[in-house]
Order: structure tokens, then C-alpha cells, then sequence
């Protein structure tokens, strides 16, 4: 037999299928060591015959052959072929994202417990062999037992003595080590008129992939459970993607109360062995539902019958690294693939996923009440312009306190969102203006006032806390901007009965970091939450009836044409979480820009204005989805090289607009925002086309420019411009 491998080497020079000799047993998908440039590595089978392409006696046998069932199922060759053609990555490097890494490294395996029963045959036992005689007993009445256990019960001597006799046998059996999540939630609950409707319309409708746009509370999570029963009744499997690591346990409890086992947990937050075995109960179909952020989509399931990405607007649906893909693109070649539905759901999706349910290519459902006919929070603008001329230099207006205090006085729960981490955002000398940075990346510092030192929140580094300016020497340091830190210490001043906690990358550390923090404000063990971005979405915790917003609209400051898009996005999601139970909830928006459109529109919760009006200025001033922005990143060590680098690359894309200027709207070439990350210089090459016409040239031209020396890579419409 021949087996058609592909090696485990994600570079150009070696993109292609290498045969080798191999033994009977091996199967299309199983991973194999094979003899590779004077070493032994790993490669992925991704054909196997009985006669070979080449002279058999040049052809080198696979030296090992792993996995049964095969790691890879049949659908991941059609997804490496076209992942691979798409976002011009090796094979190799697409059929990695279907792995987890340890497994691909071989730095985890199988775990097994040892257990013993009995054979059926009947030992012959002397008067004195007592505790022989108690084993084959409580192995006849229980069945088998753990050898560990029946050791400390009964005595090695025992045990061993059954087993040379041949009464008793000792086996294997296979240890899952799944992540503890209690379950919560009911059983399956009685829709109402409005989402029964929702659920016929997606399983009747003609279009592959539909969205619900449902505004906060109105019972999406419920859609999307039931369609995952129907499909389990039918004997398919399901993906559940959400946006936020923080949103998976709770979600995963709510799918263990209704599914069991059938669900598996997949993401970074798990130990090795925890995402390896239930990477591993999702290829052998123990478990049919897999629910995850981004990565759950390459989940190894078979015979898929639905995939729902929830707040499908989220940025964090696009890879940052090799391959940079789009998660709803990937979700689009598994749907078809598989001939199932693809559902979206969020309260306030992309303008590109809403034009397309306007246009007609998307299934448009759309939920405009809370369950039970609750209302939506009453929203309330604090100026902050004003509170700072009437004297209140705090980062809480007053009508925030206000609110606080009700709220607190009712035994009810608030969130305070702000949209950063930190004490405070940067370090100022205001003798002579100099800004503490990094000295491996090119922005500012953040004070952590409980290690009371600066961290770059880029590349992680700490730093000693400043005792004067090194620039000038000058004393006078201030701290400029509002961190979490310092929001918790102001609030610990006013309410010092109040149980605060805080939620942010600096407090989740540990693998259970979110689930220990969310667990203890649903238990109401908390009475304030304060928080950043990984708050603003997805929970559902009855008792909070007052949200803060801090500093939303710092995002409408930004030099981004989705800076609008995003704000409204925040603004509305982070709303959301207030009143979602019987009583009803307040918001509190505090700002500096009361007047600006957007805040008007997240006020009154317009989406279709927010939308008729962020189209019709994109359309004017031709951004996505009216052009393409591409970007083309040139990361290298030294300077020089990746100007080298950086000048090829401009230069060959201005050969085809020359041939095209009317298609290119904007063309040049730039520093990064951030010219340095983690002691890597950046540049970048920008180009805004009418569409996607030379596309696939681009990236031919970055893969052509690429090298050890300096990476260059593509990012279409890319989420974060610095």
C-alpha cells in the first residue's frame, strides 16, 4: 500500500503530496511519521492506493501510523484545498487548524484508569486465602471496580493472586478529562409565537445562511437551542460559535442541562488534556454539539446539520494570524459542504451581513421585543462636559450615583463597563510631555496600581514605576485616563459596604479565571461589577437592573470608518444586560460627545436609522461594503529589511494599478499606526479597490515577498487598522 502524505512543514518549497510505502491498516486522515530530509516528522494522509506513482524501490516506507478512528475527518481535505487557495497558506498550515496543537506536537495523549473484573472462570480458594475469596465477592456483586480503589480495599496480594489465577482480569479504561461546569438552565422550554416562527422560517427557508436580528432578550439563545434538538433528532451534529472565551461556560451549562454529554467544550482556556479529550469525544461522536470561540469551527464533526454563530458582529470572529480567515467565510464552506444551515444572530449585526438579509442572499428574521414583553432599559446621557464645570472631577457623574445608590438600596446588581484595563491608561510628564512606552513596542505604558509597576499591554512586559522623569528629571508625573483599577478604588470609597468585583485580563488568569468570577456575581456573592470588553455581551444575569457606561464613545474618536458601527454595537450590547429579568433596568451612558448621531440612535435603540445612515455615508465616501481595504503588512527585525521588503511589494501592486487606476481609490505606502511590537518594526502598504478584482494577485505578491527575513501577510477589510 501507498499513502499519498502531506508533510507536517507549513512552507511554499515543500506545498506538495509526497508518497510513501505503508502498512495495510493505514487510512485516509491518519496522521504518520514518515523520513523527511534526514529526519522523522509528522504528515497527514490524505490518499492512500495499492500501486505507487513513482519506482517503488525510491519510495520510503512511513516509519509510524497513528489514530483510530483517523484524526482528520473526510471534509477537511475539501477545506484544506480551499482554504489553502483562498487565503494562499501551505496545506499543511490549513490542516493545522483542524488539530489541536499539543496533539500535532505530540505533547499530549490518551489518559487511562486501570480496572478489574472478573473473567467467568472460578478460582479454586484455600481456607486461608480470605481476602482473595472478599475480592472475588465484591466483584461479583459490584461488577468491576477501579484497581486503584479494590488495592487500598483488599491489598495489592490479593488482587494479583485472582489475576495469576485467572479469575479476574485487568483493563483499560479511557479517562476523560472534561472540563467541570455545573449545569444550569431547564429543560427545553415552550417557545413563543415569535420564535416558533423564527425556527420554521430558518429550517423552511430556501437560503443556506440566515440571520436573526433579535434586539437584547429576545430569546435568540432559546432559536438556537431548538434548532440544535432538531437536528440531534435527525442524527446530525452542531456547531456553537461564541465570540467570547468568558460566554463559553455559561453557555456549555446551559447545553449540558439540555443535551448531556452530548456537548463539547472547545477553546484556549482549557488545560491540554481537557481540550484534547474533548476535541477527541467530538471525532469519535461521543459528544454531537461542540460550542466554542472561533476555533470550534474546524471542530471534527461529521455529518453536520447546523451552525450558529451568535453575535456574529464581534471582531473576534477574524483570525489575526496565519491563515487569516473569516469565521463566518469558513462557517459558509462548511455549510455548504455539509448542505446544512448556517444561522447568525445578533442584536446589532454588521452592516455587511445586513445588507446581504436586505438584498436578499441571507434569510432575514427579525425579533423586535424582549421575552414576555419586557421593555428594553431606559437609557440615560450623562454629559460629562457639564459635570466637570459643576466641580465633579470623579470618573462617576451624578446621575450615576444616583442610580448606584437605588440600586444598591434595592439589593439589586449593577456592571460598570469601561473599554480598557489598568489603573489608569498612561503615564505623563507635565513638565516636559514625555509619554512612559515600551521599549519593545511603540505605545504607552499602563499603571497597575496593585503590583505598582507599568505593563505593556502588547507584548506583556513590566517595568519599575517611574520616581521621576527620565527625560527631564522632573517630578511631576501624572496619570491620564481611567483604568479599571482606579474605577474599583472610587467606588470602594462611595459604597464601602459593597461587594465589588472586577473583571478584566489581569484578574481571569487561570484557566477557570472567567467561570470563578461569573459564577460568583450570578450567585449574587457580588453586588458591582466592573469590567471591559468581556462584560459587554452574551450574559444573562437576572438581578442586574443598572448598567454604567464609562467611556463608550472613545471609539467614535478613532481613525476607523467602522468607528461608528462599533460604538452603536457597545453601546447597545452592553445595555442589553441591564433588566432582563421582571424589573426593569437603567443605563447610564456617560459621555463627552452627548450631541454625536450615533449615541442618539443607540439611545433609542434605531438600528434600521443607525444603518440607513451609516450605508448611505459609506456609499458616499465608497468604504466596505461599497470597496475592499487591503492591507499588506511588512513585519521584520531590522529596518532595512523590511523597507526592502516593503518597497517590492508596493511597487509590484503599483504595476496593476497603472494598468487600472479607476479600480484603485486609494494606493500608498506607511508606517504601521504602531511602527514597533515586540521589538518588530511594522509598515504597510494600503489599497482601497472598488473590489476584489486583484485580489488574488495581491496575495500572490505578498506569499512572493515573504520571507525569513521579513513576514509579509494580507488582511482584507482588517478589524483593528493600528
Amino acid at each position: 500500500m501507498y499513502a499519498k502524505v502531506i508533510v507536517d512543514i507549513a512552507h511554499s518549497q515543500v506545498d506538495k503530496v509526497f508518497e510513501y510505502s505503508c502498512p495495510p491498516e493505514t487510512r485516509v486522515g491518519c496522521r504518520v511519521k514518515v523520513p523527511f530530509g534526514g529526519r522523522i516528522i509528522e504528515g497527514f494522509v490524505i490518499g492512500v492506493s495499492s500501486s505507487p506513482n513513482f519506482a517503488a524501490e525510491k519510495i520510503k516506507p512511513v516509519t509510524c501510523v497513528y489514530d483510530e478512528p483517523p484524526a482528520l475527518v473526510e471534509e477537511c481535505f475539501s477545506l484544506m484545498e480551499r482554504i489553502a487557495r483562498r487565503y494562499r497558506v501551505p496545506k499543511a498550515a490549513s490542516l493545522r487548524l483542524f488539530l489541536p496543537s499539543e496533539m500535532r506536537l505530540g505533547k499530549v495523549n490518551e489518559t487511562y484508569i486501570r480496572r478489574v473484573k472478573l473473567t467467568g472462570l472460578q478460582p479454586a480458594l484455600t481456607k486461608t486465602a480470605k481476602k482473595q475469596k472478599e475480592v472475588f465477592s465484591f466483584l461479583t456483586e459490584n461488577g468491576d471496580a477501579d484497581f486503584t480503589l479494590l488495592i487500598k480495599k483488599f491489598g495489592n496480594a490479593a488482587v494479583k493472586a485472582l489475576v495469576d489465577k485467572g479469575a479476574a482480569e485487568i483493563y483499560k479504561v479511557r479517562r476523560n478529562r472534561a472540563p467541570e461546569y455545573p449545569e444550569s438552565g431547564d429543560s427545553e422550554k415552550v417557545l413563543t409565537e415569535a420564535q416558533s416562527e423564527a425556527v420554521k422560517y430558518i429550517e423552511n427557508s430556501d437560503k443556506r445562511v440566515n440571520l436573526i436580528h433579535g434586539v437584547t432578550g429576545s430569546g435568540k439563545t432559546e432559536i438556537y437551542l431548538k434548532i440544535i434538538a432538531d437536528k440531534l433528532k435527525e442524527g446530525k451534529s452542531a456547531i456553537f460559535l461564541v465570540p467570547e472565551i468568558s460566554l463559553t461556560p455559561q453557555m456549555l451549562s446551559q447545553l449540558r442541562a439540555r443535551f448531556g454529554g452530548s456537548a463539547a467544550i472547545m477553546h484556549s482556556g482549557l488545560s491540554a488534556g481537557e481540550r484534547f479529550d474533548e476535541w477527541w469525544r467530538l471525532r469519535t461522536g461521543e459528544a454531537k454539539i461542540a460550542i466554542g470561540a472561533r476555533s470550534a469551527i474546524f471542530a471534527p464533526l461529521e455529518n453536520l446539520g447546523a451552525i450558529i454563530i451568535d453575535e456574529e458582529h464581534d471582531s473576534s470572529y477574524r483570525s489575526e494570524t496565519s491563515p487569516r480567515y473569516s469565521t463566518v467565510e469558513i462557517a459558509s464552506m462548511r455549510a455548504e459542504y455539509n448542505d446544512c444551515k448556517l444561522v447568525l444572530g445578533s442584536a446589532t449585526p454588521s452592516v455587511e451581513s445586513f445588507i446581504k438579509a436586505k438584498d436578499g442572499e441571507y434569510g432575514l428574521v427579525t425579533l423586535t421585543e424582549r421575552i414576555n414583553g419586557r421593555p428594553l432599559p431606559e437609557i440615560i446621557i450623562a454629559d460629562m462636559r457639564r459635570e466637570l464645570r459643576r466641580g465633579n472631577p470623579s470618573n462617576l457623574s451624578r446621575a450615576l450615583r444616583g442610580e448606584l445608590d437605588k440600586t444598591l438600596q434595592d439589593g439589586k446588581q449593577a456592571i460598570i463597563f469601561l473599554n480598557r484595563r489598568g489603573y489608569s491608561q498612561t503615564v505623563i510628564c507635565t513638565d516636559c510631555g514625555y509619554v512612559a512606552k515600551c521599549e519593545n513596542c511603540d505605545v504607552s505604558l499602563t499603571y497597575h496600581s496593585e503590583e505598582n509597576c507599568l505593563k505593556c499591554h502588547y507584548c506583556g512586559a513590566k517595568y519599575r514605576m517611574l520616581a521621576a522623569c527620565p527625560e527631564c528629571g522632573g517630578a511631576h508625573l501624572r496619570y491620564s485616563g481611567t483604568g479599571t483599577q482606579r474605577v474599583v478604588a472610587e467606588l470602594s470609597q462611595l459604597y464601602p459596604s459593597a461587594r465589588i468585583i472586577r473583571m478584566d485580563n489581569d484578574t481571569v488568569s487561570g484557566k477557570d479565571g472567567h467561570y470563578k468570577i461569573l459564577k460568583q456575581f450570578s450567585e449574587k456573592n457580588a453586588d458591582i461589577l466592573v469590567g471591559t470588553q468581556m462584560i459587554a455581551k452574551g450574559h444573562d444575569f437576572p438581578a442586574v437592573t443598572l448598567v454604567g457606561i464609562l467611556d463608550a464613545d472613545m471609539s467614535l474618536h478613532f481613525s476607523d470608518y467602522r468607528s461608528g458601527e462599533r460604538t452603536f454595537q457597545l453601546i447597545t450590547q452592553v445595555a442589553g444586560r441591564s433588566g432582563r429579568a421582571g424589573d426593569k433596568g437603567k443605563v447610564v451612558l456617560q459621555t463627552y460627545s452627548p450631541d454625536n448621531y450615533i449615541l442618539r440612535f443607540a439611545v433609542s435603540y434605531d438600528y434600521a436609522g443607525f444603518f440607513q445612515n451609516e450605508i448611505k455615508m459609506r456609499k458616499a465616501a465608497l468604504f466596505p461594503p461599497y470597496s475592499l481595504i487591503c492591507r499588506i503588512m511588512v513585519v521584520a527585525d531590522r529596518d532595512e529589511k523590511a523597507i526592502e521588503a516593503l518597497k517590492n511589494v508596493f511597487f509590484a501592486i503599483d504595476e496593476i494599478r497603472k494598468t487600472d487606476p479607476q479600480e484603485f481609490i486609494f494606493f500608498n505606502k506607511m508606517h504601521s499606526p504602531i511602527k514597533k511590537i515586540q521589538n518588530k518594526v511594522r509598515y504597510q502598504v494600503l489599497a482601497r479597490m472598488k473590489s476584489e478584482k486583484y485580489l488574488a494577485q495581491i496575495y500572490d505578491i505578498a506569499v512572493k515577498n515573504s520571507s525569513d527575513a521579513a513576514l509579509v501577510y494580507v488582511e482584507e477589510n482588517p478589524a483593528n487598522l493600528s
